[in-house]
């Protein structure tokens, strides 16, 4: 889950995705890609052929319908939420990507991935170049005060160490003392800074050494140079991580039955402008008939990410579980 001041990703792991990434569903859209011609009236995503639902049609702001496309901002790559095809490639594939194609079969428009570095993303909407963002971004109650969030999944924070865990990490006390890597502006860097930090003063351990990096790729280079013994990111990230670089033989997941799910799990969410809360609506609506029909179980099945799922699609959740 991302977090950027009033918002992991993995050039490695880029590297080393092959045809077999090359997951059954929607082809991957070009970041960038000034393509934004209109959805067919079918769209396949996971193997499953979508088809307009028209209720969800129906909620769309005139402008997007008569546009008959929105440019959806990411930052990629994050495995495997959003992800190149192949190294070299600049086509996108990953949960978030196949999720929106979904989003956009239901509605009958496209949605238009393009890159955006993360913490540029809010001002970006904010100055009009994009219309929604799609991008593991953490459904923060401070973001709410710009973003409507749609959420659509639930994840917290997992810690990646190397294979065969020399470190003996068994969960974040563990890491106190020590050096740890993350990607800068990140809900980690807050984890860490505001809450474990704290527990390490009170159980007399020395604080986390924590270093910040510009990607999720740094970060988990500074473990594999030795200048790190573990980095945080999202923990189906992580699991994605340690499954497909160098065939697995490279990192691991510390597994801690306390936070089976990941460390301060919150929900994740697409994200729009609170001014276009009709466009976040058209799109809760999309997602719904998405989880209902089983297309949204599906995409997530693909990547291996199923428990991050929700069962019901809502629109800022996390300020309606304060």
């Amino acid at each position: 889950m991302k977090m950027s001041p009033p918002a992991t990703r993995t050039a490695v792991v880029a590297a080393s995705l092959s045809g077999a990434l090359l997951l059954a569903g929607c082809s991957g859209t070009a970041a960038g890609s000034d393509d934004s011609a209109a959805a067919a009236e079918a769209v396949e995503v996971a193997g499953i052929e979508i088809t307009v639902d028209e209720a969800a049609a129906e909620l769309l702001p005139a402008d997007i319908a008569e546009a008959g496309a929105v440019k959806v901002a990411t930052d990629a790559p994050y495995a495997p939420f959003e992800m190149f095809e192949e190294e070299g490639s600049d086509e996108l594939t990953g949960v978030d990507v196949d999720l929106g194609h979904a989003i956009g079969g239901k509605l009958g428009i496209d949605f238009d991935f393009q890159q955006q570095a993360f913490d540029g993303i809010i001002p970006a909407l904010q100055a009009g170049n994009f219309d929604v963002t799609i991008t593991a971004m953490t459904s923060s109650v401070e973001r709410m005060e710009v973003l409507t969030f749609v959420d659509y999944s639930a994840s917290g924070t997992g810690i990646l160490t190397t294979a065969g865990n020399p470190e003996g990490i068994e969960g974040f006390h563990d890491l106190c003392g020590k050096a740890v890597a993350v990607q800068a502006a990140t809900s980690q860097v807050d984890l860490v800074n505001d809450v474990w930090q704290g527990e390490c003063e009170a159980e007399g351990l020395q604080p986390i050494a924590l270093s910040e990096f510009p990607s999720d790729a740094d970060a988990q280079l500074a473990i594999t140079s030795g200048k790190a013994v573990a980095s945080l990111l999202t923990k189906p990230s992580a699991g994605y991580v340690a499954k497909t670089t160098n065939d697995g033989g490279t990192f691991e997941v510390v597994e801690d039955p306390e936070a089976p799910n990941g460390y301060d799990a919150t929900l994740n969410g697409i994200g729009v402008l609170k001014a276009d809360d009709a466009l976040a609506e058209a799109i809760r609506a999309a997602l719904q008939s998405l989880m209902d029909d089983g297309t949204y179980e599906a995409i997530l099945d693909q990547y291996g990410v199923t428990g991050i799922g929700i069962d019901e699609a809502t629109i800022n959740g996390a300020a309606d579980a304060k």
